[in-house]
């Protein structure tokens, strides 16, 4: 079964085909079975290929590991001048923002205003989340570099915090958390009832 994400990715590769973006643009579909393996227990650690550990505290948050992994082949199969990446990661996002706005959250200011901005025009609205150090520290491990959740305060936040761990600092980065936005019930002005798309203008 194809996730909204997903369709996302793909939407966002054809708009960039079809209107001859004079940049390259490269998509990555981190897919993979919604489990961590056959028997998730919490308690186990991870061994990323980014060269952190991450201590298994929730199974219920396995699709940040993949998605982690996906951040980490774009770093080292490409030279990245921004990374964007979309996911429909928690239901913390859609307690905060409903079904108006997608969360974003950015390691640049610059970034963070053009998506914004996007957002504004194409109707595919966006509200930007704080990552303060303090929200880091509720996800740091005690016996490895990172936990995999760090409770229901701040749920999307700490999710968005734990990508940012695996990307280099000096490239602009952002995530977009759309579980309130990917598909919708009914069928609106903007979109039919399903998948959204959303983010496919951004």
């Amino acid at each position: 079964m194809t996730s909204a994400a997903e369709i996302d990715v793909l939407a966002a590769l054809q708009a960039a085909a079809a209107l001859k973006l004079p940049a390259p643009v490269v998509g990555i579909i981190a897919a993979a079975e919604n489990m961590i393996s056959a028997s998730p227990t919490a308690g186990r650690y991870y061994h990323h290929t980014f060269g952190k550990t991450v201590e298994i505290v929730s199974t219920d948050a396995e699709g940040r590991l993949v998605l982690a992994d996906a951040l980490t082949y774009a770093q080292r199969e490409y030279t990245p001048r921004v990374i964007i990446d979309l996911a429909t990661l928690t239901g913390g996002v859609v307690v905060a923002l409903g079904r108006v706005r997608a969360g974003l959250m950015c390691n640049n200011d610059s970034l963070a205003n053009a998506l914004f901005q996007a957002g504004e025009i194409t109707g595919e609205r966006l509200w930007r989340l704080p990552l303060d150090e303090e929200y880091s520290k509720n996800i740091k491990g005690e016996d490895a570099d990172l936990k995999n959740s760090g409770g229901r305060e701040g749920h999307a936040i700490l999710g968005g915090a734990f990508l940012k761990a695996f990307v280099a600092n000096e490239i602009p980065w952002a995530h977009l958390d759309i579980a309130g936005m990917a598909d919708t019930n009914k069928e609106l002005p903007y979109s039919p009832k399903g998948a959204t798309g959303l983010a496919s203008g951004c």
